[in-house]
């Protein structure tokens, strides 16, 4: 498929760098497509022209986390480390959703790190925003408690809507907690009125509630 860097935050880098990476072929992935695993080396710098990229990390007793997502205009701070300082990945990304991606090769990559200031501004300024979601979501691992983050992200999952499409498995990785909390959570939630649970789906009763369990008030 073609794709123009006009149309994205590459437009800002001249016309001879455009063309080169106008050059590079653009991929339309499928959802749940696995891009890398742990030990898998990086061989350049995906940017993502349209869907989203889930990457998250898994420990040793089995449980997996979120550790963020990756949209048009957003970095993968994985890849970025590997390509500057040749580590391995250490996470795993799937797209959640169809999504076009570009991938531009280690050694064109570090040239134009190398040789051009807009384009080594908007990977460090990416890197920068993603490193500060990062330390968010520490701090809220960390801090803030399990019921707390959950009613926060089913309100973001939500919008402007009152149900979610997700499994309980889903919102625990999102989270950073066990299923069998997020299972506890939402179960005294409904008891309360506050939710409704199906079969990958969490509706949404009382969001004001929601958003005073999420902010710590209840």
């Amino acid at each position: 498929m073609t794709w123009s860097p006009e149309t994205t935050a590459l437009a800002a880098l001249d016309d001879a760098e455009k063309a080169r990476l106008g050059a590079l072929p653009a991929h339309r992935l499928p959802a749940e497509t696995v891009l890398f695993r742990p030990g898998d080396p990086v061989q350049g710098y995906a940017f993502v022209l349209q869907g989203r990229i889930d990457v998250s990390l898994t420990g040793a007793s089995g449980r997996e986390m979120l550790l963020y997502s990756v949209e048009p205009g957003q970095s993968c701070v994985q890849t970025t480390m590997g390509l500057l300082s040749d580590v391995d990945y250490s996470a795993e990304a799937q797209t959640t959703c169809p999504t076009d991606l570009v991938v531009i090769p280690r050694a064109l990559f570090l040239e134009l790190m190398d040789r051009s200031a807009p384009f080594r501004a908007l990977v460090f300024g990416a890197f920068a925003q993603r490193m500060q979601t990062m330390m968010t979501l520490l701090e809220k691992v960390a801090f803030t408690r399990v019921e707390c983050r959950l009613a926060e992200r089913l309100l973001v999952l939500a919008g402007d809507g009152e149900s979610v499409q997700a499994t309980q498995s889903d919102l625990a990785t999102q989270v950073g907690t066990a299923r069998e909390v997020v299972t506890r959570r939402l179960d005294a939630w409904a008891r309360r009125g506050l939710v409704q649970t199906g079969r990958g789906t969490v509706t949404l009763c009382d969001k004001p509630a929601l958003s005073a369990i999420a902010s710590g008030q209840l």
